[in-house]
């Protein structure tokens, strides 16, 4: 059997960092794309760089896409890059919408001009639901994004449907709600309190300033759905999943747990601060995760409980690290 070729945009993120070490022990080559630029962080796949074809490209640029796709001949194309900060998006949506929106039709045209049989994989959002229509969100559930973020990613969204139903191309969309991990950014918040109890415990600080602490959301592993994106491009045919865990768990309770595993107490040290609040809150986003459970047996191994206690345990043994 041949080698398979996955080609994944937004490798240096989170999820391309989890997903490209499962497709390379599942024996893919792995071609990760990154864009020109002289502050390109490599620290979340340092482990694996070695294994891992670094390529030059940028969504921006579809003649950069054509090239790859020539150059590489990938069986899979798993689209993980965007501008993924949602209130970033509201000092930044042309650019917003340029990448995360615009950039999926860049590269589906390449795909359509270059190897129509090529698997494509696009990360959807749960930000797309914004202002809930119904509670919990599945496949079928109506859009009402709240930020540029959230719409552009709308846009991503129909945009690859469009193309699996014109042009006939596997083309998959899986709709993730929030997934976390130690190599969370700290500009989001799960990372952003697991690091600050992390130097809290270890006298390096001694409060933290949050938003609202009664927002909620469904929480899963990013390890856990990269595997659920893996599995959509195994099927028969292409199809839409909704990956969560279908709990929900507030900003409140992340303290909790967060401080608790460091034996403190979150009431002490938790602020709040109003410039943390969004312009436009979203609702209850909580995720109906049945389609992905019955259609590719997914199912989430890691529970919230272990998944802050895990990104605590990690925040102190990298500033442990950092000031040896």
């Amino acid at each position: 059997m041949t080698q398979r070729t996955a080609l994944i945009t937004g490798v240096t993120g989170q999820d391309g960092s989890y997903l490209a070490e499962l497709l390379l022990a599942k024996g893919y080559q792995v071609i990760g794309m990154v864009r020109r630029s002289s502050t390109v962080n490599f620290t979340r796949i340092e482990h694996i760089q070695d294994d891992i074809t670094i390529v030059s490209g940028d969504l921006l640029d579809q003649g950069s896409l054509m090239a790859l796709l020539r150059e590489y001949r990938p069986t899979e194309v798993y689209n993980l890059a965007a501008q993924s900060f949602v209130p970033t998006s509201w000092q930044q949506p042309v650019f917003t919408g340029e990448v995360t929106a615009l950039g999926v039709t860049r590269m589906l045209e390449a795909i359509r001009a270059v190897d129509p049989a090529i698997r494509f994989y696009q990360a959807s959002s749960s930000e797309m639901f914004g202002k809930v229509q119904e509670v919990p969100q599945t496949e079928s559930t109506p859009f009402y994004p709240r930020s540029p973020y959230g719409v552009a990613k709308v846009y991503g969204h129909w945009i690859t449907v469009n193309y699996r139903e014109s042009f006939n191309l596997f083309a998959c969309s899986g709709i993730l709600f929030n997934h976390e991990s130690p190599r969370r950014g700290m500009e989001f918040v799960t990372r952003k309190v697991t690091h600050a109890v992390a130097k809290i415990k270890l006298g390096m600080a001694d409060h933290v300033s949050l938003g609202n602490l009664d927002s909620q959301r469904d929480w899963g592993f990013a390890g856990d759905y990269v595997r659920a994106m893996w599995l959509m491009l195994q099927q028969e045919t292409p199809e839409d999943y909704v990956v969560g865990t279908g709990e929900t768990h507030a900003v409140q309770e992340l303290c909790e747990v967060a401080f608790g595993h460091a034996g403190l107490d979150w009431r002490a040290y938790v602020r709040q601060d109003p410039r943390f609040m969004r312009p436009a809150e979203v609702d209850l986003l909580i995720s109906d995760p049945s389609k992905a459970k019955v259609k590719l047996g997914w199912v989430p191994e890691v529970s919230f409980k272990q998944l802050i206690e895990m990104m605590v345990d990690a925040d102190i043994a990298l500033l442990q690290h950092q000031h040896r």
